[in-house]
């Protein structure tokens, strides 16, 4: 217990400091950035701009205030859950993307299930038959996914599937069916490098002193496999997971273009072509929020899957 509440301790201390350094950092890349948010949004009202509307203009959004004042008045609404409005549609920012996030999240999870039902299938034969025929497939599967770009395989996957067989729908939520394609096109984009960490932490574990023990013992490869070295082996891919959530937020922001799905990936895309600065600056906090609750959820994790982290930790 004490384990766990240290473990929450220092994520929350980590929020803390990673939405302090990110908010500053992403607030000055704004503010720096080429480009004027507020003649943009004069041209996109189809406005004849004076320099009495731009003035009037950047006094209605604090631009004319000192770039620490606009700071300062940003973070204090941040503090209070205010993320601001948006420069193009008015509306609020987290009510934005409170909308999409959602859609997002359910994707993730969705990419996640397809890829741990094709990443430990694969690794566990590869490790399990090392250097005969399953194991050749394996890694030829591995290296052919890893070739394939995310959005090419989206493309496959909608030609066949979608218009040549009439199976799924192309674009857009609303069914179950909608959900299938942009999942199994996360999965298997994601799928090889898990598949070759697995396969090669399942060998070098086959090969260690307790696996031996086991065997010695008299218990089944079977029962060896799955209940010793597989549930050992799985924390790499949990560490895996961890670490690469940030990429996998920005390569779901491409799927999400592709199938049409409303996620954060169009609003993001949207926002950053009409230069909606609110946006752009909610939606980093936003994904660092939860790249550290991510990790949070991994370290948990890691005393399911192996409890003597756990009393490994306490009894130092």
């Amino acid at each position: 217990m004490r384990r766990i509440l240290s473990i929450v301790a220092s994520r929350l201390l980590q929020l803390l400091i990673m939405v302090s350094v990110l908010s500053f950092v992403t607030f000055g890349l704004m503010k720096f950035t080429p480009g004027d948010p507020i003649r943009d949004l004069l041209k996109v009202d189809d406005v004849i701009a004076t320099k009495a509307d731009e003035e009037k203009l950047k006094k209605e959004y604090g631009f004319d205030q000192p770039i620490l004042v606009q700071y300062g008045h940003w973070i204090l609404n941040v503090m209070q859950f205010d993320l601001g409005e948006s420069i193009i549609s008015k509306r609020p920012v987290m009510e934005m993307i409170l909308s999409r996030l959602p859609a997002t999240i359910a994707l993730t999870i969705g990419g996640m299930v397809v890829l741990f039902l094709i990443a430990i299938p694969f690794g566990t034969l590869g490790a399990a038959y090392e250097a005969r025929w399953p194991d050749f497939i394996s890694r030829w599967l591995a290296m052919l996914g890893a070739s394939i770009p995310s959005f090419w395989l989206g493309l496959l996957l909608i030609y066949f599937f979608s218009l040549k067989l009439n199976l799924l729908p192309v674009m857009g939520k609303g069914t179950l069916a909608h959900f299938v394609l942009p999942s199994i096109t996360l999965g298997i984009a994601m799928a090889p490098m898990y598949i070759r960490l697995l396969r090669e932490r399942l060998i070098s574990t086959l090969q260690s002193s307790y696996i031996e023990a086991a065997r010695a013992r008299g218990l089944s490869k079977e029962r060896i496999l799955f209940f010793h070295a597989l549930r050992g082996s799985l924390i790499p891919l949990i560490t895996m997971f961890g670490l690469s959530i940030g990429s996998l937020l920005g390569g779901i922001t491409v799927i999400e273009i592709l199938f049409s799905w409303p996620g954060m990936g169009e609003l993001i895309v949207n926002s950053v072509k009409q230069r909606d600065y609110p946006v752009i600056q909610g939606y980093i906090l936003i994904v660092g929020f939860l790249v550290v609750i991510t990790n949070l959820i991994v370290d948990l994790l890691y005393l399911v899957v192996n409890p003597q982290i756990k009393q490994g930790k306490e009894s130092v």
